[in-house]
């Protein structure tokens, strides 16, 4: 069983994370991280390095663009024993990705408010989490994802234990990330089937 090198972790829902993230480090896991996830894991004395350094490719459009990049989505998405995906992966400089946690923006929280406009919500729908969550869960034969720190201590005992989770964990971790994927995009499905494109100011002047 191969080891786990790396850890992208972006986080919404940061609960837990400076213990996890220090368990990463102390077992040689280089982490990379994006935005206010990376600060905090620097607050608590944690080395991390950020995504845009590590594709050499700035964070662009308001932060809608941070890990959308074949650096990051090669490294999840490479089959480690697909011998044509390693040659790949050598010629452009791909490095694997073995675990991301990611959790999603609050949508549900953002049209909560009665204040919330269109344009509100939709600045709060998540393109690159769910992109990552969903990579990472289709590769579940080598990439360990997590969507809920209830999963920490599991995920760093089998690393203690064997230097990599068990496939077994891995396609129940999966099996989460597609759990959220659903009930998020139904989220925003049955928020946006109630704007009134008649009404709504955001279609004014078109």
């Amino acid at each position: 069983m191969k080891k786990i090198e790396r850890a992208l972790i972006s986080l919404t829902d940061k609960s837990g994370i400076e213990g996890f993230a220090k368990e990463l480090t102390d077992l040689g896991i280089e982490i990379l991280s994006t935005g206010g996830t990376a600060k905090k894991m620097r607050d608590n004395g944690i080395h991390v390095t950020d995504v845009s350094e590590f594709t050499g490719f700035p964070e662009m459009l308001d932060g809608r663009v941070k890990t959308l990049h074949p650096l990051i989505h090669g490294g999840i998405l490479n089959q480690r024993e697909n011998d044509d995906h390693q040659q790949q992966c050598k010629k452009h400089g791909i490095k694997p990705i073995d675990i991301v946690a990611v959790n999603l923006y609050a949508f549900s929280s953002t049209v909560a408010d009665p204040a919330c406009t269109l344009a509100d919500a939709i600045e709060n729908i998540d393109i690159g989490g769910p992109t990552l969550l969903r990579a990472s869960a289709k590769n579940f034969r080598d990439v360990t994802v997590i969507v809920d720190p209830a999963d920490y201590p599991q995920v760093i005992s089998e690393i203690k234990a064997t230097g990599n989770t068990s496939l077994k964990t891995r396609f129940k971790l999966a099996v989460k990330v597609f759990q959220l994927t659903s009930s998020y995009d139904t989220t925003i499905a049955d928020w946006l089937v109630k704007v009134d494109v008649d009404e709504n100011p955001y279609f004014a002047g078109e």
